[in-house]
């Protein structure tokens, strides 16, 4: 269904199935980077 973890995320994000603190672990674990953060959440990293 997802063809990588950024519209993996995204998708949860949108479903509100993943909140901010949980991306940005995300960040901190490589899984996104901090531009596709900004993408997903509309705020800066």
């Amino acid at each position: 269904m997802f063809e990588n973890d950024y519209e993996r995320l995204k998708y949860y994000y949108e479903k509100k199935w993943a909140q901010k603190p949980q991306l940005r672990q995300y960040v901190g674990y490589g899984v996104i980077t901090p531009e596709e953060y900004e993408l997903i959440t509309g705020e800066a990293f």
